[in-house]
């Protein structure tokens, strides 16, 4: 284009083609370089391409197969593990799978009858248990809300249908699950009456069965609740377009609560180790660990805040707790459990004030520090107190706990000694409640105005451009 081939006619007065050598015309305005037609190339004029998305997982029937299979096994070795260090592997009757699948249906919220039986009116015994072990929980929790989550990944909005269908191909699965569980989840035992029993004939029973209806109802809520609050921690997890704007209140309030859950089991475990180590009975704490670990720390979260529990432990039972709570529990009476009530046994619980301050302190920093600057100190006050109202909440309804079991013979009730016991500790709700939003009032206050010194969304630096998010 430039320069005409040899012997190319080139035209008089034609002038020169810009960009071909030609000497600049004196006062003309000289132009950016001008590219040659023949020199762009037809990738030059294809317009740029946008960049490829981030693959996203399947969330079929196989995912969400996956995903109920993954919570069943864990849940059954954990509780597995923590029954057979606790010494349920010499139940007769090869009774220890039965017992396993009793665990799991209670950790999921599912229903366990206890029921006694009697021989020719001489023997009856009435039974009944309460209870649900958190750690067991804990775990199925963590592990169906990872399946969950895990195909939702690298989107910022999804559809409510999308979301619904994902889930409800769990629940489908799930729900056979929990029928198959609830028809293992049964045994009964006979009782040894001793001389009595060798000569009057007499025999008494006790077992448990699972009530299957009930069970699916519980076990479908407790999944629903999972898959719910997995939506809520999880800031990569994507919404419907009409809930993005309950995102920036909602989701670090409830990142910061889970984060104080796991770090008071974190603290508990840490704390059984030491006194496995110093102390011994390596087989006990690990069945407090495996078995209720949760239901101990968490309680001790609310006793620290200032909360008050009733109690009472007699007869042959025993509670998944340390030994200082088994002993002020223990008599015929019902006992108060508090601050003041532990401190007349060991000072040292007053310690529990200092850990709750801290821990709280640094829950409400987190929230704060993951909800856009635009939020007010006041603000995040509300927020953590009603988050931590929740939280306290669903620790009274899970912690629980009540156990009976009674034996008469011929119409003689209560025998005492190894044949009857009982034990039951619930909270005081209320004032409990009351406890948790004046720490959340005071502890979200504080969080934000430490919150006020880091960079964080939505913040506008000295140059007038807006930060981006906190990692």
């Amino acid at each position: 284009m430039c320069a005409p081939g040899p012997g190319a006619p080139q035209a008089d007065g034609a002038p020169p083609l810009p960009g071909c050598g030609a000497a600049p015309v004196p006062g003309a305005r000289s132009d950016p370089a001008v590219f040659s037609v023949a020199r762009v190339s037809p990738q030059t004029l294809r317009p740029p391409e946008a960049p490829p998305e981030r693959a996203v997982a399947r969330h079929g029937w196989a995912q969400a197969l996956v995903t109920v299979l993954a919570g069943l096994i864990v849940m059954s070795v954990v509780a597995a593990l923590g029954l057979w260090a606790a010494g349920a592997t010499d139940l007769p009757d090869n009774a220890f799978p039965r017992v396993v699948a009793a665990t799991v249906v209670t950790a999921v919220g599912g229903t366990i009858e206890v029921s006694g039986g009697e021989a020719g009116g001489l023997a009856d015994t009435e039974a009944g248990l309460t209870v649900i072990p958190l750690s067991v929980t804990l775990a199925g929790t963590l592990v169906m809300a990872a399946g969950f989550l895990r195909p939702l990944r690298h989107r910022a909005v999804t559809g409510a249908p999308e979301l619904a269908g994902w889930a409800a191909r769990i629940a489908a699965l799930w729900a056979p699950a929990l029928i198959g569980l609830s028809y293992t989840a049964r045994q009964t035992f006979a009782i040894p009456l001793g001389d009595f029993g060798d000569l009057f004939g007499a025999s008494a029973s006790a077992g448990f069965t699972s009530d299957t209806p009930t069970t699916v109802f519980f076990g479908l809520l407790w999944l629903a609740g999972v898959l719910v609050i997995a939506l809520l921690v999880s800031r990569g997890a994507p919404l419907p377009a009409r809930l993005l704007r309950f995102q920036e209140s909602v989701r670090p309030a409830a990142y910061a609560m889970v984060v104080l859950l796991l770090s008071y089991v974190a603290l508990g475990l840490v704390i059984a180790l030491v006194v496995t180590v110093t102390r011994g009975h390596p087989a006990q704490t690990l069945a407090v660990v495996l078995l209720g670990l949760p239901n101990v720390v968490w309680l001790t979260f609310t006793i620290g805040l200032g909360a008050t529990w009733d109690g009472q432990v007699e007869g042959p039972f025993g509670l998944p707790m340390p030994h200082l709570l088994d002993q002020v529990m223990r008599g015929s009476d019902v006992s108060t459990l508090n601050l003041k009530s532990l401190a007349e046994f060991d000072g040292k619980v007053w310690w529990l004030v200092v850990v709750n301050a801290v821990l709280l302190l640094i829950a409400a920093f987190v929230m704060a520090v993951r909800s856009p600057a635009t939020i007010r100190i006041w603000q995040h006050a509300v927020h953590m107190a009603l988050a931590l109202a929740l939280t306290v909440l669903m620790i009274c309804l899970v912690g629980d706990i009540s156990a009976h079991y009674g034996l008469s013979v011929l119409g003689i009730g209560d025998l005492g000694g190894e044949l009857s016991g009982k034990l039951f500790l619930r909270p005081r709700l209320w004032s409990t409640l009351g406890f948790a939003v004046l720490w959340g009032l005071v502890t979200g206050f504080l969080g934000g105005a430490l919150a006020k010194g880091v960079r964080r969304r939505g913040a506008v630096d000295a140059g007038g451009g807006r930060e981006g998010r906190v990692p």
